[in-house]
């Protein structure tokens, strides 16, 4: 990026952390610079400096690129093996716990929550009306999605394959088309909130916290801070589970024994300090 590119693009970052509900600072720049570009491209702006004036005077662009920045890939049981390797971690729970709290963060459109409830639905030896589930997201769009529960196949996306994990589909979606709608009964079990990871603080006292795929995105100095986030809602005895080229940190590493390090399961089992 030559000087002047840069210069509009700093110009841009500075203008996203006064005027839209994000905060810039926390991501690396390459993942700002590929989402503020796409952008650009589909309001044919040319310069930083062109989108920046498009970004102050259009309001539907900056809701528009806040949902750029804040919506990541999803599916329903992504990593299938992961979600294989969780039903024992969800069985255990089940079985030795009369309340267990799980919590997707961030939950994107809601298939992440939804794949756990009907994950322990489907599962015999799970007991499910002993989970509860929270998905949290800083976008208001993605939450309106989630809660929502409507999900369609496409070119890239087919949403039958994605739940093929499950051994009974049809008892949790309805089917018209290429349409798959969340049956009420299911999406009555999950709750949907606005939390920001990076700014909003801990929860309280959660045994099974997903956090996958959103640390890529963080820039180093700041994965920490969001981990101290993280541990400070688990449980001792809880479990965290990470993107697939996602590490638990250096410097909190021997306070997580991992439950399965291929699928990126660990064990919050902190010494007492």
């Amino acid at each position: 990026m030559s000087t002047e590119d840069n210069e509009g693009f700093m110009r841009v970052v500075r203008h996203i952390q006064d005027e839209v509900d994000f905060e810039p600072e926390y991501y690396n720049e390459a993942y700002l610079n590929r989402r503020i570009s796409a952008r650009m491209r589909r309001q044919d702006a040319d310069t930083y400096d062109e989108y920046l004036s498009v970004l102050k005077d259009d309001p539907d662009e900056k809701e528009a690129l806040m949902d750029s920045l804040t919506i990541n890939v999803t599916n329903f049981f992504r990593n299938g093996k992961m979600w294989e390797a969780l039903r024992e971690v969800v069985q255990e729970l089940t079985d030795n716990n009369r309340s267990v709290k799980a919590w997707s963060a961030p939950c994107a459109d809601g298939r992440e929550p939804y794949s756990l409830y009907m994950l322990a639905i489907d599962d015999r030896n799970i007991d499910e009306s002993r989970l509860s589930v929270l998905g949290t997201d800083i976008s208001d769009e993605a939450l309106e999605n989630a809660r929502k529960g409507v999900y369609e196949t496409t070119r890239t996306t087919d949403i039958g394959e994605e739940l093929s994990l499950l051994d009974h589909p049809e008892n949790y979606v309805d089917v018209e088309d290429n349409t798959f709608t969340v049956k009420p009964e299911v999406r009555r079990q999950i709750d949907f909130e606005r939390h920001d990871l990076v700014q909003d603080g801990p929860k309280r006292n959660y045994d099974l916290i997903f956090c996958r795929n959103l640390l890529i995105y963080i820039d180093s100095e700041y994965k920490l801070p969001v981990f101290d986030t993280l541990t400070s809602s688990l449980k001792h005895g809880g479990y965290l589970v990470v993107g697939m080229t996602e590490t638990v940190p250096q410097e909190i590493r021997d306070d997580f024994e991992p439950v399965s390090k291929r699928c990126r399961i660990y064990k919050y089992v902190p010494e007492e300090r």
